[in-house]
């Protein structure tokens, strides 16, 4: 068979023809096993399909071959992040930003990680070099709110969540980040709102995330009659989203 052209391998991945691009690589893999490029394009097309392990494995072969070549080092975070490995990604996104520190995405990446890995201290470490090279990079101030929101710091994180979502209006995170941070701070009343907002315009398991902290919230601050009504779901879910019910009392502003 003759050797297929690193430009057939590439169009068949950005196709989505990833059996194919498998095929492919087997071939150029069995004449050159030293070949970084192909296992480069075998890990993508392998995370694509989700077999995560052999991503990972042919992404950290495309590493030890090349080791100066950030794409290879990026693509192995990324397969690491998605596999579950957050602390082994937060690693490689924080070597990511150490050898270009103005590259903030990968700075709040490792936010993100660390946060994934219960290292919620090293996140807002992260995040807070993230918003120190941009103020107004809204995932930065994300990964700040979300990290303070981690570590109990209910001011920090509702000063950041705002400035994102003035950032990124109308965007469901960065308004779900904001009401995570009102309810922390004992704005529950804002936090409800916002919750009931998401809830009547999302859909399936996001719009049954932001009930489930609706009806927390509810239970927490309801009298016995409350507590009755949060206790069924659908019964709870339709009064909420309809905006028949509301947080008895508002906590300090």
């Amino acid at each position: 068979m003759t050797e297929p052209h690193f430009g057939e391998i590439a169009a068949a991945l950005a196709g989505g023809d990833h059996e194919r691009v498998l095929s492919l690589t087997d071939v150029v893999l069995a004449e050159r096993p030293g070949d970084d490029a192909a296992h480069e394009l075998r890990a993508r097309a392998l995370m694509a399909l989700r077999r995560l392990d052999e991503a990972e494995a042919h992404a950290a072969d495309a590493v030890r071959l090349d080791p100066d070549e950030i794409r290879y080092r990026e693509l192995l975070a990324d397969v690491l992040s998605l596999r579950g490995a957050h602390r082994d990604a937060a690693a490689e996104y924080g070597r990511l930003a150490r050898n270009d520190p103005r590259q903030a995405a990968w700075t709040v990446a490792e936010a993100r990680e660390r946060l994934g890995a219960a290292q919620p201290e090293m996140s807002v470490e992260a995040a807070q070099r993230a918003v120190k090279l941009d103020p107004r990079n809204a995932q930065a101030q994300l990964a700040l709110s979300r990290a303070l929101a981690r570590v109990g710091e209910a001011r920090g994180a509702l000063q950041a969540a705002t400035l994102a979502a003035e950032l990124l209006p109308g965007d469901a995170a960065a308004r779900e980040t904001l009401a995570d941070a009102s309810w922390l701070a004992d704005r529950d009343g804002a936090a409800f709102a916002g919750y009931r907002s998401l809830a009547r315009e999302l859909g399936g398991e996001d719009r049954e995330r932001v009930t489930r902290k609706a009806r927390t919230l509810f239970r927490q601050r309801a009298g016995r009659v409350g507590k009755g009504l949060a206790s069924i779901g659908p019964v709870f879910g339709l009064a909420f989203r309809n905006g028949w019910i509301a947080i008895p009392h508002e906590g300090p502003q």
